[in-house]
């Protein structure tokens, strides 16, 4: 059957001997928390929610923050804190440090009055693309090597500016799956990494044009995956979740068929849906029941009432269509085909707040713009103020909003008890002028410091103990004779 607006799935299960019934509105991925006693079972901090040992993933010991000015993100107003953390979450806040009743071998970190406040996600990142476009596919690098170092790369200028989550819309093969792992083991430094693996698009979508980029499937390794027909596309998102996917991005364009399919498939594996989208591709998609669309770009009046109606959230990225109106303007796309001025964009962001749509931050930085980090990211703040909103807004947008966007919010986005340990510590108050964001003094993410007094921090390897450590030195002279 397919999916439409109407249209709502009975799932059945049992659990600890009991009959489940669990009843799944369209627009939204089956939760499979009903099968999951969460205190038998462990799963993985991402949407996929996998079962994993007790401790995957845990640092050792406890951190301190005290003498804290602690901006929770939760709607309330700053106030002094002291926080423990202990491996990879908070586990006390207190309004001091005696009432935490640390460990006395806990790491102590003294704030002095700093702002301690939620780590920033992006919910629009390419870890993984190529600095020009344009060029012969032998030329652009897309090879996996290529594509995990550039990964590499752009998460340090994300953690050193503050930002603690990605959200990577599209990127290159096994890449990003590599990187979140990596990160998330804490043998690289950088922010938590939520990949949608390949962007999904039919035969001369979006981001294919002019052979631009080489794309899957038969490139396996493409940022871009062309499919055909509904069976196609349905395929094309079990590759990507067969890879790790945490989310599927589409692009347009596509048939009524190829996306209801899309989105049938993706919400059957527990996966949220967002899509890169314009005029009467939007229409489509969110009758077919995405969860979110990307950009400003124009779409109907009807189109906005139905997004707030079925509760379609949007990722709004002003700042990249700033840049490239800067440059001149977005040439030579037919996925592009329409007026697009950084006026007719703030109108579109506007009327999407006034309809009340759940509105989140990300910056879309392609080509060398990450280069630009922390300035992208508050000109996005400043874009989410100008719809009228207060710079404490704008942070709950960035943090508290976007972990919900994410499907995240249980383990992200506010600093309270229970949540994992992504914060940072700022040198100002950017609850009342985000500016002073730029004043970064301490990055933690999952419970370990990543940026200390504003510099990647690094620790020294922990020597191991090599096997044969007792075995005799050898005789040289003897092995000569």
């Amino acid at each position: 059957m397919p999916q439409t607006p109407i249209f709502r799935r009975l799932c059945f299960g049992t659990l600890l001997g009991l009959s489940i019934v669990t009843v799944v509105a369209a627009g939204q991925p089956v939760d499979r928390a009903a099968w999951i006693d969460s205190s038998v079972t462990a799963t993985s901090d991402d949407p996929r929610r996998v079962p994993v040992p007790k401790g995957f993933n845990e640092p050792a010991g406890s951190i301190v923050i005290r003498n804290a000015r602690l901006f929770d993100g939760t709607g309330a107003p700053a106030r002094p804190a002291a926080l423990l953390i202990s491996g990879s979450h908070v586990l006390r806040i207190g309004a001091s440090e005696a009432e935490l009743a640390a460990p006395a071998d806990a790491q102590v970190i003294d704030v002095a009055g700093r702002t301690v406040m939620p780590g920033l996600i992006d919910l629009h990142t390419h870890l993984t693309y190529v600095e020009q476009f344009g060029l012969p596919a032998a030329t652009s690098d897309e090879s996996q090597a290529g594509a995990a170092l550039r990964g590499q790369e752009r998460l340090r200028y994300y953690v050193e500016s503050g930002v603690t989550s990605v959200r990577d819309v599209a990127s290159h093969g096994a890449a990003p799956f590599l990187l979140k792992q990596w990160v998330a083991s804490g043998r690289i430094p950088g922010p938590r990494v939520f990949a949608a693996g390949s962007l999904i698009t039919a035969v001369g979508g979006h981001a294919t044009e002019g052979e631009a980029m080489r794309t899957a499937p038969s490139y396996p390794d493409g940022a871009v995956y062309e499919a055909s027909g509904a069976n196609g596309f349905r395929n094309a998102v079990r590759v990507q979740f067969k890879r790790g996917a945490d989310f599927i991005k589409l692009g347009s364009h596509f048939s009524k068929e190829e996306v209801r399919a899309a989105v049938d498939e993706a919400h059957a594996l527990g996966l949220r849906v967002t899509v890169d989208s314009e005029t009467i591709y939007t229409q489509t998609a969110v009758e077919a029941g995405v969860d979110c669309v990307e950009h400003p770009l124009p779409r109907s009046d009807e189109t906005i009432r139905l997004m707030a109606k079925l509760n379609v959230c949007s990722v709004m990225t002003l700042v990249p269509y700033q840049y490239i109106n800067a440059g001149g303007g977005y040439y030579f796309s037919t996925s592009r085909r329409f007026t697009e001025t950084d006026a007719v964009n703030l109108a579109m962001a506007k009327k999407m707040d006034a309809a009340g749509i759940k509105i989140g931050i990300g910056t879309d930085l392609v080509v060398g713009w990450y280069r630009f980090l922390p300035e992208p990211y508050l000109q996005e703040l400043r874009n989410y103020e100008s719809l009228g909103k207060t710079p404490a807004q704008a942070l709950i947008a960035a943090t508290k909003t976007n972990a919900e966007i994410l499907g995240m919010a249980d383990r992200l986005g506010t600093l309270i008890p229970g949540k994992l340990a992504d914060l940072i510590v700022v040198d100002g108050r950017p609850d009342e002028n985000v500016e002073d964001l730029r004043k970064l003094d301490h990055v933690i993410v999952n419970g370990r410091v990543v940026v200390r007094n504003g510099r990647l921090d690094i620790p020294r390897h922990v020597e191991e103990k090599a096997p044969l450590s007792n075995f005799p030195v050898l005789n040289t002279q003897s092995i000569a004779k």
